[in-house]
């Protein structure tokens, strides 16, 4: 059986770090060649816009780390600042990636890399990217050892966690997309703990936040990861596919449509959280709202969700295209709601 595709200007998917952001796609080239200079220059573009700043020196420091090329824009222009931070980024990165690996060097990675944080944000004291590091490698931290990965939630109902770093990223920049995507990330791996507190997280995260936010979408993300841990435990079925039907997360879903896609765009919306909303919508049945916002993502699908959702992760291509050729196309809007195996 043929899968119902949509238009063929974004037949063919691209999957790309930089999404629409064309001025971050070429320093990613440049830096992948090993030339600091346009990543330089982007940043100082940048400038003061916070939430931008954040995102694209994660994308660039993710690149970066492949490379020793950060080390020789520090040795032309040792005075930046902008190359401190993003040394911090790297040191993050590559300290996240030995912990994810189980690797022996990482609890000398991750002190270092919090030195490197530290560094970062006394040359730049404005800039919310050294305390959303210093938030990352709290997941690093599974048994909550360090005293400012347990202070006291500002709710009651909610857990012991990194709070102050959160608090210092808000102060630079409220409702700041990474920090709190980081927050979730560190209640989803801790050792201690459950899928509960993420889920009491998200719910306060959407509470607090301004109508437009993107964090609105945050929630999705913690309902996939639910579902991810369900099909990874072989509890797959038609039980769990209609997960997304609950009242609860089509409330979680339908809000991140009306106050934020539908809203007024406040930022560049991230392929990531189009993808999450996309599939949010379509897995619920509200595939005329999931066709717009597929119309939206163009041909920059992601990997996350629908790796994560599909019945193998390597079948999440298969699970876009199924998803959005329904959308698309009212003829197949009865079709099965997964691909056919």
């Amino acid at each position: 059986m043929a899968l119902p595709d949509g238009p063929r200007d974004d037949a063919r998917l691209v999957y790309h770090p930089a999404g629409h952001d064309s001025a971050l796609r070429a320093a990613l080239e440049d830096l992948r060649a090993g030339r600091w200079m346009a990543m330089r220059d982007l940043l100082a573009a940048t400038g003061a816009d916070w939430g931008l700043r954040t995102a694209r020196s994660q994308v660039l420091a993710t690149a970066a780390a492949r490379s020793d090329v950060l080390r020789v824009w520090r040795a032309e222009e040792p005075d930046s600042a902008d190359v401190v931070v993003m040394l911090a980024r790297v040191a993050v990165e590559r300290a996240l990636q030995a912990h994810r690996q189980g690797r022996r060097e990482v609890y000398a990675l991750v002190r270092g890399a919090r030195e490197a944080c530290w560094l970062a944000g006394e040359r730049t004291p404005a800039d919310p990217v050294p305390w959303v590091c210093l938030l990352a490698l709290a997941q690093a931290d599974e048994l909550q050892d360090l005293p400012e990965h347990r202070l006291a939630a500002p709710e009651q109902m909610l857990p012991p966690g990194p709070w102050g770093l959160l608090e210092e990223a808000q102060r630079r920049d409220p409702f700041n997309r990474e920090a709190f995507h980081r927050m979730l990330k560190f209640w989803m791996t801790r050792t201690a703990g459950s899928i509960g507190d993420a889920i009491d997280f998200v719910q306060a995260a959407v509470a607090w936040a301004p109508k437009g936010s993107a964090l609105m979408v945050l929630p999705l993300y913690a309902h996939v990861e639910l579902y991810r841990q369900q099909r990874d435990r072989e509890q797959l079925g038609p039980l769990l596919r209609r997960q997304w039907t609950r009242d609860h997360i089509a409330v979680d879903v339908d809000r991140a449509l009306r106050t934020w896609f539908d809203g007024p765009a406040v930022a560049a919306r991230a392929p990531l959280d189009l993808n999450h909303l996309a599939h949010g919508l379509w897995a619920g049945g509200s595939l005329e709202d999931a066709g717009r916002v597929f119309d939206a993502i163009g041909p920059y699908a992601t990997t996350a969700p629908w790796a994560h959702v599909a019945d193998e992760p390597a079948a999440g291509e298969r699970e876009f295209l199924w998803a959005r050729g329904q959308c698309r196309n009212p003829a197949t809007r009865s079709a099965p709601t997964h691909p056919p195996g």
